[in-house]
């Protein structure tokens, strides 16, 4: 006897504007649930002000109160309902069938392609369209020709799982026909083929780059181009402490951190990638700038974690993806400039939401002109990284040889990502 769809996933509309939505699943439990439900919220563009979970092992209730993170964001809460119905246990079977429903993970492939006429800010124009169609960006390579003409493919996944219909593709080629304007020369929509394969994998990096991109220390007394700006190195200091002495059966995991975007997200993903079960937890509020978190965890097992050194390796990795959850660096590629943007990849195969999307809408905001674009994966320091790849035209206020305008593009980029 299960718990009907309706009483799943449940979303309160905010009684007065700017308050917030309260989003509560209560569903059969399941190892991740936490961090499935954070990563599908921050895809639909919101931020989560607090947040309770607690689970018996067996049923888990989550409560979320979240509003979006621009105001001009038209959230499409019909669908959020339905994207978290799909990672629910249990129900979740039965709601792929009958709604053809399912994780772009598995999801057929579709390359989108256009031909057009260039101009400041197309790239990011074109992904806020396919963010708004709830298309998945897969894949991307983008090349400027010498003429100032764009040739895109970019590689989506239909979170709606309808691109197959004719509907569905006229929907979507019409709003980007929009967004193109005349300058379209030509736009098609078509299932990928073995090029999808061709552009699966990712342009090497140097070693130097690569390290520099992937390093595990990241201490902001070090120079380096992923430091931290000035106004931000006091804030950026997350404590992260285990107490064993308040459950017998359950270690307490307290984390005072600066906020960001994506922060629970964050903390979610790590506890799921090390199978970490959440007993209860608690998400305080925003208080100047940081958030308070208390967890009570334990391990798939059932266990505490009582050994120091996997401990310290918790610890470590938690504090490490709240200072850093998102590499970004500028490098020399030959004559042109590069920009470089890298997250991890969950276990389970998982990409972070959006970073293509932050990332062109600071560039755009920059003035910056984008010449080529593209997204791989890498293995490095024993993870799995999603990185996106920019080359920068030089024609723009910021000079791209000096550190100076380096570090001012790297800081907006950041800025934006994390939502500071």
């Amino acid at each position: 006897m299960g718990v009907p769809s309706e009483d799943v996933v449940v979303i309160q509309k905010a009684k007065k504007p700017g308050e917030p939505y309260v989003v509560t699943v209560n569903c059969p439990d399941k190892t991740g649930l936490g961090c499935d439900i954070c990563r599908i919220l921050l895809d639909f563009g919101l931020y989560i002000t607090k947040g309770d979970i607690s689970t018996d092992g067996i049923w888990c209730y989550v409560v979320l109160w979240v509003v979006p993170h621009y105001s001009s964001l038209i959230v499409k809460w019909s669908r959020l309902k339905k994207r978290l119905l799909s990672v629910c246990p249990s129900w979740s079977a039965t709601f792929l069938l009958n709604e053809q429903y399912t994780c772009s993970s598995s999801s057929p492939v579709y390359l989108l392609k256009f031909f057009c006429l260039d101009r400041r800010g197309l790239l990011h124009d074109v992904t806020q369209v396919l963010s708004e169609l709830e298309l998945s960006i897969q894949k991307v390579k983008v090349t400027t020709t010498p003429d100032d003409r764009v040739l895109d493919l970019f590689f989506v996944t239909d979170n709606r799982e309808l691109l197959h219909t004719k509907e569905r593709q006229n929907e979507a080629l019409k709003q980007l026909h929009a967004v193109l304007g005349e300058s379209c020369i030509t736009c098609e929509l078509q299932l990928a083929g073995p090029e999808y394969e061709c552009h699966h994998g990712f342009t090497s990096l140097s070693p130097a780059i690569a390290e520099e991109l992937f390093r595990c220390d990241l201490s902001d007394e070090e120079i380096h181009s992923q430091a931290l700006s000035p106004d931000m190195t006091k804030l950026k200091k997350p404590s992260v402490t285990v107490d064993n002495s308040l459950s017998p059966a359950h270690t307490l995991l307290q984390i005072r951190c600066a906020d960001h975007k994506g922060l629970l997200y964050d903390i979610m993903r790590t506890l799921k990638d090390y199978n970490i079960k959440i007993t209860y937890g608690r998400f305080s509020p925003n208080t100047k700038g940081y958030r308070d978190l208390d967890l009570f965890i334990q391990q798939k097992e059932g266990k505490k974690i009582i050994d120091l050194e996997k401990q310290s390796a918790l610890c470590s990795r938690l504090k490490m993806e709240m200072l850093h959850p998102l590499r970004v660096i500028i490098v020399n590629r030959g004559p042109d400039t590069e920009l470089l943007v890298a997250n991890p990849v969950e276990l389970s195969g998982e990409g972070r939401p959006l970073v293509f999307y932050d990332v062109t809408l600071a560039l755009k905001t920059l003035g910056i002109c984008i010449f080529s674009a593209e997204i791989g994966r890498l293995s490095a320091s024993d993870r799995e990284w999603e990185v996106y790849s920019f080359l920068l035209e030089e024609k723009c206020k910021f000079q791209l040889s000096s550190t100076v305008g380096r570090n001012q593009i790297v800081d907006r980029v950041r800025r934006t990502l994390m939502g500071w």
